[in-house]
């Protein structure tokens, strides 16, 4: 006695509508045993391999069929979808054991099914969900037999083998070296067009094109006087060199301004020079180039650089003819000499010239006050009338003490008794004779005090005239002084330029160096490349997250 097979033993799962239609798609048919003995090896292989047997079923399923769901796979990949919306839809198709290929494709099953991909409930809802939305049993879709070549929709029998899968790696590996071959030929054209190019045109250039240059070299540094020093101020207790930083970085401008190139073009032909056609076109100033052409011109051929730390300014000139080099580096030498000395001309000879009119102002003051001096005393027809006035005053003091004494001696015989009268009189007749001298010299003395033309007038006039003459001599030493200093002073400012190098003629090409210039242009070049390359695969990433 045979029992009736259940349908869920014989089930397979597709997503193909066909097979999934079971025996109501042909009723009028009925399954036989080789039907259900295919079933069961296709329901075994599709547990052992699942996505081997999804692959076979896509590649057994019709031309119309499998069109049909690639243009519904490129529609939803159409839609934008973002990648959370997929891996939300892949999460669904899993929990409805659906099986799909791709995320995309889980999108059109679930679709095709009902579901809504992008769904999100809790697992309270989903199981009320689920037993609401519960389809009814339906008979079971036992497999049914057909005619050979009536369906292609069926598994196939056909069991891959160790040799299949080795073909389908080396398929894949083929595949990723056809494209591996690709990137690196597309990788090598690029480098070719922004690298590889572009280097070869410079190195053509520099070796082949490029007209020799050369390059003359000096060094010179600017100095004051040594003997300087002795002025004082802070600025003596510095090394020469930081007392001239300022004066070397002036110079160092004036000789890279367009004044200093205007006056070498005038003076040596430099924009003249540069104009020549056995110049290369890249080197070559047009015949009507401008002033500021030719200024961009200068400063690249003339370098000028400044060491602060020693003091040293170092110059470099370049020329297509090594005459012409030194020449314009002996004459922007001179053109700097010039300068230097005209940096603190103007001061030292401010300052000098008002030392000279102080000292030639306290000068003829002196003399003046001199001149005055002698006039008086040629008025008083004395040589000094205030030892005039002395001699008066001595002569009446000496008098008055010798009129005390005899006074005295008269007083000290009157107090005798019987004085002796011929001492007596001898006495009062000095006193009397004493009395007229005093009497005498106090009229000549207060005649010589008294009047515009006294001794005493004459006498202050006199002294006035001496003090005057006193600060005369005392501002005719501070100016003495003061010339002195600003003699000290000119010089401390006196500015030397020394040459340390003086300029040489060259007697082989300096520039251009063309090795060094070529891999320098390499090294740009690829710089520039790897940037735009770098900048290019970040855009592109950020575009496609």
């Amino acid at each position: 006695m045979t029992t009736k097979p259940k349908a869920k033993k014989f089930r397979i799962r597709r997503s193909s509508p066909l097979i999934e239609a079971g025996p109501e798609a042909h009723p009028e048919r009925a399954p036989s045993a080789e039907d259900y003995q295919t079933a069961s090896q296709a329901h075994a292989r599709e547990q052992a391999m699942r996505p081997r047997a999804i692959d076979q079923q896509q590649a057994d399923t019709p031309q119309d069929t499998h069109g049909s769901v690639g243009t519904e796979i490129d529609a939803i990949r159409k839609e934008g979808l973002t990648g959370r919306q997929l891996r939300l839809a892949r999460r669904m198709a899993q929990k409805h054991n659906i099986p799909a290929t791709s995320d995309f494709d889980a999108v059109r099953l679930l679709r095709n099914r009902g579901i809504d991909p992008f769904q999100r409930t809790d697992a309270l809802e989903l199981l009320v969900d689920n037993q609401q939305a519960r389809p009814k049993p339906q008979p079971p879709a036992l497999p049914q037999t057909y005619a050979h070549g009536a369906t292609p929709n069926l598994p196939s029998t056909h069991i891959d083998t160790q040799t299949d899968r080795i073909s389908e790696l080396a398929k894949i590996q083929r595949d990723i070296v056809k494209r591996r071959r690709r990137k690196l030929a597309l990788l090598f054209s690029r480098l070719t067009a922004f690298v590889a190019i572009p280097t070869i045109i410079a190195g053509i250039y520099f070796f082949r094109v490029a007209t020799p240059m050369y390059a003359t070299n000096s060094e010179f540094v600017i100095q004051q006087s040594e003997g300087s020093s002795s002025a004082g101020g802070f600025g003596s207790f510095l090394p020469a060199q930081f007392n001239t930083n300022q004066d070397s970085i002036t110079v160092q401008s004036y000789m890279l301004s367009r004044e200093a190139m205007l006056r070498l073009d005038q003076d040596a032909g430099f924009k003249a020079h540069f104009q020549q056609e056995w110049i290369d076109p890249i080197q070559r100033l047009e015949a009507d180039a401008t002033n500021e052409q030719a200024f961009k011109a200068y400063k690249k051929y003339v370098q000028i650089g400044y060491d602060p730390s020693e003091g040293v300014m170092k110059m470099e000139v370049i020329a297509a003819d090594p005459v012409l080099a030194k020449q314009f580096a002996d004459a922007l030498i001179g053109y700097a000499e010039e300068r230097v000395d005209s940096l603190t001309k103007r001061k030292r000879e401010d300052q000098l010239r008002e030392a000279r009119t102080n000292l030639e102002e306290a000068q003829q003051n002196r003399r003046d006050a001199q001149v005055a001096l002698v006039e008086l005393q040629q008025q008083s027809s004395v040589v000094d009338p205030e030892a005039v006035l002395g001699t008066l005053r001595s002569q009446i003091s000496s008098r008055e003490v010798e009129l005390t004494e005899k006074e005295l001696q008269l007083q000290a015989l009157l107090d005798n008794a019987s004085p002796n009268q011929a001492r007596v009189d001898g006495l009062k007749a000095d006193i009397r004779r004493l009395e007229t001298v005093i009497a005498d010299l106090n009229a000549r003395m207060q005649a010589a005090s008294e009047g515009s033309d006294s001794l005493t007038a004459l006498s202050a006039q006199i002294r006035l005239a001496e003090a005057d003459l006193a600060t005369r001599d005392m501002m005719l030493q501070s100016a003495l002084q003061n010339m002195e200093a600003a003699t000290l002073e000119a010089g401390r400012q006196t500015r030397y330029l020394s040459r340390g190098v003086d300029p040489v003629v060259p007697d082989a090409a300096t520039y251009p160096r063309s090795f060094e210039n070529t891999l320098l242009t390499l090294l740009v070049f690829s710089g520039i490349y790897l940037m735009i390359s770098l900048t290019a695969s970040i855009l592109r990433e950020q575009v496609t997250s």
